[in-house]
């Protein structure tokens, strides 16, 4: 289940006479993991002409129940303004949303779907989320608490980790 380069990492360890080193693999099968669920993801939204990037700003406006500004969407994804100006661009070119001023402030612009915008956001959230449903389906309660607890001690050990 290793990518190539992880594979080629830990043979040029053997190489060199190097014992395996604890967690290497399992750090290697974890990274190739996320890598095939990254990739199994872009390729069931690209039907819909969707990167990933593009359906997260989809479900947060269809969750928000009103318009958001283009500032609240970077926020609650977690990108820069400049990228989310770029999906927006992209969406509102498909006809999924669309801008509109702020008639009090010309500076404020608001971001609304579109009747097609929302129907696609449901309908793929849905899907979506069954989809990953599936891929911890043969794990039990039990198993999927440990997971989750090996990863979060694994998570804090990152600068990012340490950083929260």
């Amino acid at each position: 289940m290793l990518e190539p380069k992880h594979h080629a990492f830990l043979t040029e360890l053997k190489r060199r006479g190097q014992p395996e080193l604890d967690g290497l693999t399992q750090c290697f099968q974890l990274l190739s993991l996320a890598s095939a669920i990254d990739q199994d993801c872009a390729h069931r939204l690209a039907p819909s002409g969707l990167s990933e990037g593009r359906f997260v700003l989809l479900f947060l406006l269809q969750g928000a129940g009103d318009a958001l500004s283009p500032h609240q969407l970077a926020e609650r994804a977690g990108v820069t303004r400049a990228t989310v100006t770029g999906l927006l661009d992209g969406l509102e070119r498909d006809a999924l949303l669309e801008r509109h001023v702020d008639p009090a402030d010309k500076r404020r612009v608001h971001v609304r779907l579109t009747a097609a915008g929302e129907a696609l956001a449901l309908d793929l959230f849905d899907r979506h989320t069954q989809w990953i449903r599936t891929l911890f389906a043969d794990l039990s309660e039990q198993e999927r608490t440990l997971l989750s607890g090996m990863l979060c001690r694994i998570w804090a050990r990152t600068d990012a980790g340490r950083a929260e």
